[in-house]
């Protein structure tokens, strides 16, 4: 029998999350998200029971460390839409996961599978909102698009996007599909 997402929870967890995102996000010290989400890591792999009281706490500790491949998108896009939770099989071969956080996947997975693929979810949520009543998935792109705009550049260091130019720096060897 598929599990079902708490689409409650998973809205509630994600804009938690995106409020502390944004409050840590400056212009004025660029590393202030990432040394925040390192500090969320930490907590966590230091007393795992944290997880049972600060679900929020994860999804921080993994924002900006968690990729989702291009052919995984749509499924994830399915899964959500329906509310059908992916099997593990399923949801490990949908992410990929930076080496640095390995060891804090690892303890959650040994704690909660669910867990951890609900955080991965609301990661998911954060940078592809699914549409919204009559709005096409298009429109709200480019509603995002014209909001963010301004921010885009200050965040590319911190997500390892392209330049400019369109060139990628290389983050990609930082990502590794995680075997379990």
């Amino acid at each position: 029998m598929q599990k079902k997402w708490d689409q409650a929870r998973l809205k509630a967890l994600q804009s938690d999350a995106s409020e502390n995102i944004e409050s840590y996000r400056d212009q004025d010290d660029p590393k202030g998200l990432e040394q925040f989400t390192d500090q969320m890591k930490a907590l966590l792999l230091a007393d795992m029971s944290m997880l049972e009281f600060m679900p929020e706490y994860l999804p921080l500790a993994l924002y900006g460390r968690v990729q989702f491949p291009a052919k995984a998108k749509s499924q994830w896009n399915k899964w959500l839409a329906s509310g059908e939770q992916p099997s593990w099989d399923e949801f490990k071969v949908s992410v990929g996961f930076n080496n640095a956080i390995l060891p804090l996947v690892k303890a959650v997975r040994a704690q909660s599978e669910d867990q951890l693929m609900e955080a991965c979810a609301v990661l998911f949520l954060l940078d592809n909102p699914l549409p919204r009543g009559s709005h096409r998935a298009d429109d709200d792109y480019e509603l995002r698009d014209e909001e963010e705009e301004d921010g885009e550049d200050a965040d590319a260091d911190y997500h390892g996007g392209s330049d400019r130019y369109g060139d990628d720096d290389g983050d990609q060897d930082m990502y590794d599909e995680v075997r379990f």
